[in-house]
């Protein structure tokens, strides 16, 4: 039997921060960019079982230091895009749908209970490898079963209660990603949902620096209070560090001023960190994935 070649694109030695949502990030060895979901399998099942694979979509929640990644990055944004109704208050989405796409899809479908995605900068498929929130809304709430990916090319169905499902966290199969999932939502009316997607983003525009590059929240809100207050408690908004900056907006939220390097975003947040602690009592635990080698 003939092998099948992928019909993707396959990229040596790509600098990751056009891909980031920081604009900062070193190269990756190779990155593929799939044709679609079988191209994709296919690809995984012709790498080596050794591989490092890293999955990227809209590069948002990812600090990719300045040495890049090692391995292969497969990159999904504008690929893994199929979005549709799967039945009784079911919609099946593939990994690579933004979650703002979601909460427009869900809202016109008639069906509540999706319109948090609105407010999440990410994919699908990111969402569910962290539980993403906003708003009070997060993503394992509504998800009914997900299809995985393992690194030799199998597809499998897996239920919510295989998964260690927490607070911006999710633990379950090493060597398994994320291809797609269904989510569970309830009839409602389109034009509520519509309105309550309107007002999230119209929030979201007030509150956060969405004029500038930055990954999304930057640390989990311990339980009973918020990262922002605590670091503006402390006096730092606006510190900078180089090229980056926290963000006079919105205290959780550092930005790119036009020239950080991801080393200049990792020392901020090891600083904020340090002194929220030092000031407030309090570790903050880092909600962005920081990844990749240091120069």
């Amino acid at each position: 039997m003939q092998e099948q070649l992928p019909k993707g694109r396959l990229l040596k030695n790509e600098m990751l921060a056009k891909y980031t949502s920081w604009r900062v990030g070193g190269p990756a060895d190779q990155m593929y960019i799939p044709l679609d979901r079988q191209d994709l399998i296919e690809f995984i099942k012709a790498l080596p079982k050794a591989e490092p694979v890293f999955w990227m979509g809209l590069g948002s929640n990812l600090l990719v230091r300045d040495g890049g990644i090692r391995g292969t990055v497969i990159n999904t944004k504008g690929r893994l895009k199929e979005m549709k109704l799967a039945g009784q208050g079911l919609v099946y989405v593939e990994a690579g749908v933004p979650c703002a796409h979601v909460a427009r899809f869900c809202g016109e479908q008639g069906l509540t209970g999706a319109e948090f995605l609105a407010g999440i900068p990410g994919t699908m498929g990111g969402a569910l490898k962290m539980n993403a929130g906003a708003f009070g809304g997060e993503t394992w709430r509504i998800v009914k079963n997900v299809e995985m990916i393992d690194a030799s090319g199998n597809v499998m169905l897996r239920n919510p209660q295989d998964f260690k499902v927490g607070y911006r966290s999710v633990k379950g199969f090493e060597g398994e990603w994320f291809l797609a999932a269904n989510l569970s939502l309830q009839q409602g009316d389109t034009a509520v949902s519509q309105q309550k997607i309107r007002s999230l983003l119209e929030k979201r525009a007030a509150t956060q620096p969405t004029n500038q590059p930055s990954c999304g929240s930057v640390f989990k809100n311990p339980e009973g209070d918020h990262a922002a207050r605590l670091i503006e408690q402390t006096g730092l908004k606006g510190y900078a560090i180089g090229g980056a900056c926290v963000s006079e907006k919105h205290a959780n939220f550092i930005v790119n001023t036009g020239n950080a390097k991801a080393a200049d975003i990792e020392a901020l947040i090891n600083y904020v960190r340090e002194k929220v602690k030092e000031h407030q009592g309090v570790v903050l635990q880092t909600e962005v994935c920081m990844v990749g080698k240091a120069i």
